[in-house]
């Protein structure tokens, strides 16, 4: 009889420390999902996710850098008289680009060289005032009688060089699979706000190989991604019956969408009138290509890969009904990115419960 609470004793000790430490790692846990959600947090919102953007201005105003006041854009007497060229730095099929100074700061001033071309032109401008916003590269003013526009400037170029950046001993610090996987999310949500842009449904047509899309982003100082050719960028309306064709040339590799493909065979001259339009899905067979650039060859990236399977599969369905929308890829990549960043931060979490 006397030893019975001593045997009592003995059985509940052991099973009273295991729940304390459970009770103890499930406090660490909550912690550090609480550290992780203010973490990723400040994440998203250091990398501009944020949906709103201080930095814009009423509609043909911009301001840019520590100015706190928004301007007018410049017309063409204020262009003329108080910018100046400094060197030419791009020349494309429809405008040449030089490196300019306003005001002590420098601006990327753009003219028309093919007046045969004006059209395009005209609607890159359209496009460019219609769709301010942080996706779309900065306008500061336009003159339409001379075919001149002029944006913010960008020192670090466009996507072509993002490798080259990556490798400069400044930015070496950037290239991480997350960083990369940021960059690609960038993408996505430019993409994302074409397909639901103020003006409808804008497919993103200068985009027939990956060089070419590069071209027309810009990579910003804080690693942002921008869109800055807007010149072939026509509207699907499907209420009206209205599909696209990007331009009137026979379109081959497997880099463009199979509905952007000649259907009818080699035996069969390509003729622009027989080649059926097609929609914003184009874009989304694009993703993986331009995603797999973008992650590059770091440590991680094949991880990054690995998650992103599922929905790159998807992307390159044949059939463009089958493709996920763009806001179905961007909420994809967001949650890729979470998870990975929270397994980096509490490894072996799961093994320890």
């Amino acid at each position: 009889m006397e030893k019975k609470p001593h045997f009592v004793r003995r059985e509940f000790l052991p099973r009273e420390v295991p729940s304390i430490s459970l009770a103890l790692l499930l406090a660490a846990v909550l912690l550090l999902n609480a550290l992780l959600y203010l973490y990723l947090n400040k994440f998203y919102s250091s990398l501009g996710r944020v949906e709103t953007d201080p930095g814009l201005c009423p509609f043909g105003h911009f301001k840019f850098g520590a100015v706190k006041n928004c301007s007018p854009w410049l017309s063409c007497e204020a262009i003329n008289r108080e910018v100046r060229k400094v060197k030419c730095v791009g020349e494309g099929a429809v405008k040449k680009v030089f490196l300019s100074e306003w005001k002590e700061k420098k601006v990327v001033l753009s003219q028309l060289t093919n007046l045969e071309l004006k059209e395009d032109f005209l609607h890159g401008l359209k496009m460019l005032k219609a769709l301010q916003s942080k996706y779309v590269v900065r306008l500061l003013g336009y003159c339409e009688q001379q075919f001149t526009i002029l944006t913010e400037y960008h020192p670090l170029g466009s996507l072509r060089g993002l490798n080259e950046t990556l490798h400069i001993p400044k930015y070496k610090g950037m290239n991480t699979w997350h960083r990369r996987l940021m960059l690609a999310i960038d993408y996505v949500s430019v993409i994302r706000y074409l397909h639901s842009s103020p003006l409808g449904t804008l497919v993103m047509c200068d985009s027939n190989d990956l060089d070419k899309v590069l071209s027309q982003y810009l990579l910003t100082s804080d690693f942002h991604v921008l869109v800055n050719d807007l010149d072939a960028l026509p509207l699907v309306n499907r209420s009206a019956g209205r599909l696209v064709k990007c331009g009137h040339r026979e379109l081959q590799g497997e880099f463009v969408a199979p509905e952007q493909r000649w259907p009818y065979g080699e035996d069969v001259p390509f003729e622009d009138d027989l080649m059926p339009p097609y929609d914003e899905k184009t874009d989304i067979w694009k993703i993986p290509d331009v995603s797999n650039f973008f992650l590059g060859h770091v440590e991680g990236s094949d991880i990054v890969r690995l998650h992103l399977f599922d929905i790159h599969a998807a992307c390159k369905k044949k059939d463009p009904a089958e493709r996920p929308s763009a806001q179905e890829v961007l909420d994809t990549y967001r949650k890729v990115l979470t998870l990975l960043i929270r397994e980096a931060a509490m490894p072996g979490t799961r093994e320890m419960l």
